[in-house]
C-alpha cells in the first residue's frame, strides 16, 4: 500500500497533507483498536462487580483474557490500561477522518502524532513482553490492539520519512516508498513466532 501525500517538494512547508490511503489505514486501524479497548473495557468492569466472572475471550489455560484483565500490569497507570485505549484509538480514528475530509496538518502535529504511537507501540510489546513471560497468558483482544498499533505506527512513520519530516537518506525514503508493508508484517510475524515457541507444547499437543 503506497501511502505518499500529496506535496513531496523539498522546501519547508506549512501543512502536509496525507494520501487517502493513508487515512483509511488510520480509520480501520483505529476502529480495530477502539473495538478491542472498548470489548477488554467492557469485561473489565464485569470483572469487577464479579470476581467470578469468565470473559468471552478466555478459552483455554493458555488464551485467558481474565488471567491478563486481573494482573497488576493491566493497570499499570493506575487505571485500566483499554481505557488510555479509548482515548488514543478515537483520535487516530478523528485524524483518518479529518484527512479524508482533506484536513493538511503541521510538520510538529505529523511528528507529535508519530511520537504518540512510538509510545503506543513501545507499549505494546511491554505488555506482549509481560503475557508471554511473566502473566504467561494470551488475550486475543489485546493482541489485536498490538497488530493495530504496529500497522499504523509503520505507515505514520512512513509517510514521515517520505514527506522529509523525519531526516533520512534517500534510499530509505525510496523503501518506505514501495515496502512500507515488509515492516508491519515483519513486525507482527516475529511477535506471532514468540507466541507459537513460547506455547509450543500447548498448540502441538
Amino acid at each position: 500500500m503506497t501511502t505518499r501525500g500529496t506535496d513531496t517538494g523539498t522546501a519547508p512547508r506549512t501543512a502536509v497533507a496525507g494520501s487517502r490511503a493513508l487515512a483509511l489505514l488510520l480509520v480501520i486501524t483505529g476502529a480495530a483498536g477502539l473495538l478491542a479497548a472498548w470489548v477488554i473495557t467492557i469485561d473489565k468492569f464485569k470483572l469487577l462487580e464479579d470476581p467470578n466472572f469468565t470473559p468471552g475471550c478466555s478459552l483455554n489455560p493458555v488464551v485467558s483474557c481474565g488471567n491478563i484483565m486481573k494482573s497488576e500490569q493491566a493497570a499499570v497507570f493506575g487505571f485500566p490500561n483499554p481505557m488510555l485505549g479509548l482515548v488514543t484509538y478515537a483520535i487516530v480514528i478523528c485524524v483518518g477522518m479529518s484527512l479524508l475530509a482533506g484536513a493538511r496538518f503541521r510538520p510538529w502535529y505529523w511528528l507529535t502524532l508519530n511520537a504518540g504511537m512510538l509510545f503506543g507501540v513501545v507499549f505494546c510489546g511491554w505488555l506482549m513482553y509481560q503475557s508471554l513471560y511473566q502473566i504467561n497468558s494470551l488475550c486475543l483482544w489485546c493482541s489485536l490492539a498490538w497488530a493495530a498499533t504496529i500497522v499504523m505506527f509503520w505507515y505514520v512513520t512512513s509517510h514521515n520519512v517520505r514527506e522529509r519530516l523525519i531526516p533520512a537518506p534517500a534510499w530509505l525514503r525510496g523503501f518506505f516508498d514501495e515496502f512500507t508493508w515488509v515492516l508491519p508484517v515483519l513486525h507482527i510475524g516475529i511477535i506471532g513466532m514468540l507466541v507459537l515457541t513460547r506455547w509450543w507444547e500447548f498448540w502441538t499437543s
